[in-house]
Parts: C-alpha cells; sequence; structure tokens
C-alpha cells in the first residue's frame, strides 16, 4: 500500500527520527486542543477541534522541514508553511480518501484522535469540595 512513500527512502535512524518527530508534533497537537477545549460546551469543542486541526495540517509541514534540514545537507532556511489548506483537504484527510501516503494517513488518525479529545467528557469540580 505505501511501497513509493517518500518514508522508505530514508535510512533507518532517519525513519526512526521522523517517527519521534511525528510523534511529538502529535503530543503536542493533542495537547493543544486538550487545553483549547477545557470547560468548554460541547457546541464550542468540535468547532475548536476543526480549527485545531486545520492549523495542524497548515503548521506541521515547518516541523517536518526543520527535522530534514538535520539529515539532509544543503537544505536552505525557509518557511515552506503556505496558505492554509482547503477544505477538500482537510475533508479528504479525515476520510482518507486524499493521497494514499503515510503522512496523510497519519494525519487523518491524528485529527480523529484529536477529535476525541475534543468530544470528551469532562468532569466538572464541585465548587463545594472539600480541598
Amino acid at each position: 500500500m505505501y511501497d513509493g512513500d517518500s518514508f522508505y527512502t530514508l535510512t533507518m535512524w532517519g525513519q526512526i527520527g521522523l517517527g519521534f518527530v511525528s510523534l511529538l508534533l502529535g503530543a503536542i497537537a493533542l495537547g493543544f486542543t486538550w487545553l483549547l477545549v477545557q470547560r468548554r460546551p460541547l457546541i464550542i469543542r468540535v468547532p475548536v477541534w476543526i480549527v485545531a486541526f486545520i492549523t495542524f495540517v497548515w503548521a506541521s509541514p515547518q516541523g517536518y522541514y526543520t527535522y530534514y534540514r538535520m539529515i539532509f545537507d544543503g537544505l536552505p532556511a525557509q518557511s515552506v508553511i503556505k496558505a492554509p489548506p482547503p477544505p477538500e483537504e482537510i475533508f479528504a484527510l479525515l476520510t482518507f480518501t486524499g493521497p494514499v501516503t503515510l503522512s496523510a494517513h497519519s494525519a487523518g488518525v491524528l485529527g480523529w484522535l484529536m477529535f476525541v479529545v475534543a468530544v470528551w467528557p469532562q468532569r466538572r469540580k464541585c465548587r463545594n469540595a472539600a480541598d
């Protein structure tokens, strides 16, 4: 399924590093989503999830490019962030109908994990509870 994916052009250590970078960026995205939805009603948490996921898809290429600059000689210091992704790209990522790549499918999985974080029931602390 992923035979031609660029991930397989990396060395084993490059793949391990890219996996680590992906886990780190994913954890940041999940934590960011969790922070943004705290004590918000569900009707607000879903739009927050959408905006947080779009922000991840839009900004994360810079994090990956920074990693590639560390492992490939000669890549210039530059911004690779372009215009925000159009709605159809976000929809394709979340429905796994976009490119058949590890990065697209991983982004789709992360998007749904961010959704779970956003809509997960939150415990409300009782104001009169003894500390």
